[in-house]
């Protein structure tokens, strides 16, 4: 029995009625239209906390410190007052530290050291083979599940995910005789619904770590959280998030697109009718590059398991709080140099050193609009902490949770649902995180649970609504090409046909996190602690 649904007469997903939810789409795509582009957003909201800071520090406001006497950063009175950035003293900081706010951003280091290896691997061919192996090489039975399943691993390399796969899952589907869009569905499910789960940490987790550490440290200067905070749940999330994808695939998206109809497509799509199967080179590099993984996972092992591993912690030789993970973005940019070196050189796109050092540039000149978002977000977060508004803002927010009762792990459920709201709006994650972390991991450290969770509870926010929002960044690209498959498809038959995966992902991973942190008590990543004491 395969996972081909029965057919219908219709081709095209329909148009009928502009209903009710239809017009609620139609208002959140006006909304977000309407909101300045990232860099402004950032600019207008860091000068707001400029002004900000002088109404509130002209008018004293304080809120009493809930840190323990002595506690580093505490007021020996034991108040927090807002700092006003508009008086002389305030603008001669903000003058010096523009650059130092950039350079110290935690998110930018980490994520340009990971690009660095990752851009290799890109360059190398390695990504995209790797892809093509998984989709091409499963059996039509099982096909959806590979799309899906490929989608969330290709996120590591979230460009190659969009350009390469989404395109190549529409080919598959057609070649096989179904819906091409129901194909590019399921890619699009797994790369972008996706986003926050995979089997291997990539450049998120650094990215969203080093957020939540800033944010974090507003409450506690010396908090720490590493890229692989939210490992162990993201792990499993990527079997969750495979089987959800293909059965909403496979029962409810592919039927509702019924029969393709092949009048209404661009010609030129569907000459040939099939991709390219990976080349006997191609196959010998994946194998090359497989023992090269082998290679670095054993040095890895080397330096954390035995007593005398080098990356310990070398005063307790914990393996958890040590080196390795600490460090663990320096692992990133090995792992995929070297595997991404080995098979380039077997498949001769990699000849030397120059293909090397090419790999790495155009990776990195791909960040450039990043570079730029980056350093007017760092301002903002830097005037919020400077300006004591963040921690403000956190205690008064805390205590109102506490006074309402809101405090155990159902808080979690509205966290999750104002991340899906958000992101309806914000598509980049990074972006979205650096405004709402300062806010909410104090906020909710206060009442007591991890940064680590928290980061966790919003990724499953930022994820499941990727899908179904104009804002996101590829949304346009997808669209591109589903009218290539299908003339008359528009924004709202592209979201009625991805929103059963985002209220399906919405769903059970809400459900997931519960269990896991909440039923069973198991740590969303290694050495990540559920509760925050203080």
């Amino acid at each position: 029995m395969t996972d081909t649904p029965p057919a219908t007469p219709n081709g095209a997903p329909p148009t009928g009625k502009r209903n009710l939810f239809t017009r609620f789409l139609d208002g959140v795509e006006w909304l977000g239209n309407c909101l300045p582009h990232p860099v402004t957003l950032f600019f207008l909201l860091a000068v707001g906390i400029v002004l900000l800071s002088g109404v509130f520090g002209a008018m004293g406001l304080a809120v009493e410190d809930p840190r323990p006497e002595g506690a580093s950063g505490r007021a020996d009175d034991g108040m927090i007052r807002a700092v006003s950035l508009m008086t002389a003293d305030g603008l001669r900081r903000i003058f010096t530290g523009l650059v130092g706010n950039f350079t110290s951003f935690a998110p930018l280091g980490v994520v340009l050291v990971a690009m660095l290896g990752v851009g290799v691997a890109e360059r190398s061919g390695l990504l995209s083979a790797a892809v093509r192996g998984i989709v091409l090489g499963a059996s039509p039975k099982v096909v959806t599940f590979a799309i899906v399943f490929a989608g969330v691993l290709s996120n590591t390399a979230s460009e190659m995910g969009y350009v390469v796969l989404i395109p190549l899952a529409g080919a598959v589907y057609y070649s096989l005789g179904r819906h091409p869009l129901a194909g590019m569905a399921a890619a699009f499910a797994g790369v972008s619904g996706g986003y926050s789960a995979n089997l291997l940490i990539g450049t998120v987790d650094p990215l969203l770590a080093g957020i939540t550490e800033e944010a974090a440290r507003l409450i506690d200067p010396t908090y720490a959280v590493t890229a692989t905070a939210s490992y162990f749940f993201m792990f499993v999330s990527t079997f969750l998030v495979t089987i959800i994808g293909g059965l909403v695939s496979i029962y409810i998206v592919e039927p509702k697109l019924g029969a393709y109809d092949k009048t209404k497509a661009d010609p030129e799509i569907l000459k040939g009718g099939s991709m390219d199967a990976l080349t006997p080179l191609e196959k010998k590099g994946l194998k090359v590059a497989g023992l090269a993984v082998l290679g670095v996972l054993a040095v890895m092992a080397l330096t954390l398991v035995p007593d005398w591993g080098l990356l310990r912690d070398p005063e307790t030789g914990d393996r958890i709080r040590s080196p390795f993970f600490s460090g663990f973005v320096t692992w990133i940019l090995l792992f995929f140099l070297v595997v991404g070196f080995a098979y380039g050189r077997t498949v001769g796109t990699v000849k030397n050193d120059r293909d090397v050092i090419d790999g790495m540039a155009s990776a990195v000149s791909t960040l450039g609009l990043y570079v730029v978002i980056v350093f007017f977000a760092a301002q903002f977060v830097a005037f919020f902490s400077w300006s004591n508004l963040g921690a403000i803002t956190a205690v008064n927010g805390a205590t109102f949770l506490k006074e309402s009762g809101l405090t155990g792990p159902a808080v979690f459920i509205g966290f999750i649902l104002i991340c899906c709201f958000v992101n309806l709006m914000i598509g980049s994650a990074s972006a979205q995180w650096a405004m709402t972390a300062p806010i909410f991991v104090p906020m909710l450290m206060l009442i007591g649970y991890s940064p680590e969770v928290i980061q966790t509870a919003y990724r499953i926010g930022d994820s499941t609504t990727n899908i179904i929002t104009p804002m996101m960044s590829y949304f346009g690209l997808i669209l591109a090409w589903a009218t290539r498959y299908n003339k008359d498809i528009g924004i709202g038959t592209m979201i009625a046909m991805m929103l059963p995966y985002s209220i399906f992902f919405t769903i059970a991973w809400t459900v997931l996190f519960f269990l896991w942190v909440f039923g069973l008590g198991l740590p969303v990543g290694p050495g990540s602690p559920t509760y925050y004491g203080g």
